[in-house]
This record gives structure tokens, C-alpha cells and sequence, in this order.
């Protein structure tokens, strides 16, 4: 039996960290989807759910931490990573004080990444008692 793919949201204003997390993440099986602005991921986490979503802090529109506040609800079962190029205990903080499952400091190694995923996901898998 095929498992089905796991899909992510990335939400990230540069246009080419969006290009290069979605080729990365594409070549290892995953669905992608993206979002330049806060609003954009609010509105996308309406109509469809997602396995995991990597959050940039620093959004034209919105915090990072402030979005995952407001998508709380409809991410509860998605495991959350934010990323950021602008590192501070603070953010830290507030990132997992919202719900953040793990916290990337840019630039993000292809590897480390697929790796944290792997892991992020596998464990709310095993939390959820899903398996595939």
C-alpha cells in the first residue's frame, strides 16, 4: 500500500528560500505548498491541513509567533517549525510558548532539515498513534 505524501506549508516572504525549501523538500516525497504573507497562510489553513508548516518569524504582515497564535485551531494537529535569520532567546521563547514543535536558525542545511522533519513528524505519528 502507497502512504500518502506528507504535505507542508512554508511560509517565507523571500521568494527564493520559498524556491529552495520546496525543491528540497519535493525531491525527498513531500507536497508543498507556500505562502508570502500571514494572511496568505490563514487563508490556506481554511480549506486544507497540513502535516507540518515552516513559519519565517519576520513576515511583511504579521510575527511569525503572532501567526502561530492565530492558527492555533486549525494547525493543532500540525507540527510547527519556525525559522529565522534573526535569533534571539526571546523569540525562542515565544515560538514554543505558541505552539512551536522545533526552532531553525537560517541558513538552514538541507540535511538538518529533513532530518528535524523526519523526526517532528515520526514523533506525532507515534504521539497520534498513527502509522502509514
Amino acid at each position: 500500500m502507497a502512504s500518502l505524501k506528507k504535505t507542508i506549508l512554508v511560509v517565507d516572504d523571500d521568494k527564493s528560500i520559498l524556491r529552495t525549501f520546496t525543491r528540497i523538500l519535493q525531491k525527498s516525497g513531500y507536497e508543498i505548498d507556500t505562502a508570502e504573507t500571514g494572511q496568505e497562510a490563514i487563508e490556506k489553513t481554511q480549506t486544507r491541513s497540513y502535516d507540518l508548516a515552516l513559519v519565517d518569524i519576520r513576515l511583511p504582515d504579521i510575527d511569525g509567533t503572532d501567526l502561530l497564535a492565530k492558527l492555533k485551531k486549525p494547525l493543532q494537529h500540525t507540527v510547527k517549525i519556525m525559522i529565522t535569520g534573526f535569533p534571539s532567546l526571546e523569540t525562542g521563547v515565544k515560538a514554543l510558548d505558541e505552539g512551536a514543535d522545533a526552532y531553525l536558525v537560517k541558513p538552514v542545511k538541507p540535511q538538518e532539515l529533513l532530518i528535524l522533519l523526519e523526526e517532528k513528524l515520526k514523533s506525532r505519528e507515534e504521539a497520534a498513534g498513527i502509522s502509514y
